[in-house]
């Protein structure tokens, strides 16, 4: 009743259970990406993650035991991206805390001890349903909950080598969800931020988006029908990446937080564009 009770109140009003000092420290030690950050980034990051926490109901599934230590590891990087965000509507913010609000629609973030499999169905042009099978790491639902496998997340710094890291992937999902109707597909165009890289209109900024990314998503499918077809060397980044523009929207920015330094040398063109898109009030680093 009592975090109910927070919950209703404005943010600035409510008094979360802090994180205890311990902890914080081990979450940041397991995590490089997480403790390469300044201290002011550290002060701002553990003040989200503990509204974040008091926001969001985390549900351990299939007999998985979920401890305040797993759920500080989630918030932390789901948190990550926002740090210097701009609102909702594009506007700049004072209050962190308002950052929030990129992850509004949704309460439940569910937690599986491993991947999950789900079916799926889909209808090809002449009309024919297909069904098959999905393996999901994670799962970002439209207005809806959140699913993860924490056997990816437990993995995060050993994967970010590799570019990947599936709090960061899912997230990211649910900022491209952001103001799209019910029933239609994210696109890999979250709302940016006004003034989007020097652009006069929201509709230039959009244009200087897309075609951006676009640019850089046919040069990755490319670079994956070479190696599939021809025996090119594999691209960096996992091919899921090619699928379409959402999913490389959200796996280039697993790359871009977790190791930006080899995601710089891959997608040279991308850096400034998601310097704009999540830090459009700080110096480029």
């Amino acid at each position: 009743m009592i975090d109910l009770l927070q919950r209703l109140l404005p943010r600035s009003l409510r008094q979360p259970t802090p994180v205890p000092d311990a902890l914080w420290q081990s979450t940041l030690a397991a995590h490089p990406f997480l403790s390469a950050l300044n201290s002011t980034e550290h002060g701002r990051l553990r003040q989200l993650c503990t509204h974040f926490l008091a926001e969001k109901e985390f549900h351990g599934a299939n007999g998985l035991e979920f401890t305040d230590a797993m759920a500080l590891a989630i918030a932390a990087q789901a948190c990550l991206p926002l740090l210097h965000m701009h609102g909702t509507s594009g506007e700049p913010v004072r209050d962190p805390l308002k950052l929030l609000d990129w992850y509004g629609d949704f309460v439940g973030i569910v937690v599986q001890p491993g991947a999950v499999v789900a079916r799926r169905k889909t209808t090809d042009g002449a009309g024919v349903v297909h069904h098959y099978d999905e393996v999901l790491a994670g799962e970002a639902m439209d207005r809806g909950p959140l699913m993860l496998s924490w056997e990816e997340v437990a993995h995060a710094s050993a994967a970010a080598v590799s570019g990947s890291n599936v709090v960061i992937h899912e997230f990211v999902h649910k900022m491209d969800m952001r103001g799209i109707s019910l029933g239609e597909h994210p696109d890999g165009a979250p709302p940016l931020p006004k003034g989007f890289l020097g652009t006069r209109s929201a509709a230039q900024a959009r244009k200087l988006w897309r075609e951006t990314m676009q640019h850089a998503f046919d040069a990755f499918r490319e670079a994956v029908a070479m190696a599939e077809r021809f025996g090119a060397e594999r691209p960096w980044l996992d091919d899921y990446a090619a699928r379409d523009p959402a999913e490389f929207f959200a796996v280039t920015c697993e790359a871009y937080f977790v190791n930006r330094e080899r995601f710089a040398q891959e997608f040279p063109a991308l850096v400034p564009l998601y310097d704009g898109f999540f830090r459009p009030a700080t110096p480029a680093r």
